[in-house]
């Protein structure tokens, strides 16, 4: 990725329910909380329109609600007013190695996505061959609990690249079976 059309988030918090990311100058870019939990979990993640704003080329839906089922059983997920989708084959798994999976997900323009996890603790999002994001988590440090680079080209998914992440940390969390 070209380092002049990288955008930096941090992720503040390692609860994937409950988490925000901040650009590097401490302006926040996306909000991820729970806003029902009766009878089921219904989490939101919400774009902020400052960050939206200060750069172009952000496209696509400036929310995501994932709506569990009963006990944390996966739901279905819903972008702005589009119709849902279910939480179950959003994200399909293929296991590269005895190591490595990859889970790839089709975004709302109909692209084929792919979080590839790497070693370290990172993953990237490729279209392609082409790097939209990559995710290191373990950074660890007073300040954020992970790093999420995004290039210029992500910013037309960037919604879909969250959501999608945060489904596969969710998941491991709930411990669905993939």
């Amino acid at each position: 990725m070209a380092a002049s059309q990288l955008y930096v988030l941090l992720q503040k918090g390692e609860d994937p329910f409950h988490t925000r990311f901040e650009d590097l100058d401490g302006h926040s870019a996306f909000t991820i909380q729970e806003v029902d939990g009766m009878p089921n979990t219904l989490v939101q993640l919400r774009r902020e329109a400052p960050w939206t704003q200060k750069h172009q080329g952000v496209m696509g839906p400036g929310a995501a609600f994932f709506y569990f089922g009963p006990a944390g059983a996966p739901g279905y997920l819903i972008y702005g007013n589009a119709p849902s989708q279910p939480m179950a084959t959003t994200l399909r798994r293929k296991r590269s190695s005895a190591l490595h999976s990859s889970q790839y997900f089709t975004s709302r323009n109909g692209r084929l996505l792919k979080w590839k996890q790497l070693p370290n603790n990172r993953m990237e999002c490729v279209d392609g061959k082409q790097v939209l994001a990559i995710y290191e988590a373990g950074q660890a440090s007073r300040d954020y609990s992970a790093l999420l680079t995004v290039s210029h080209a992500g910013l037309a998914v960037v919604t879909e690249i969250l959501t999608t992440l945060l489904l596969s940390q969710m998941a491991t969390v709930l411990q669905w079976q993939s």
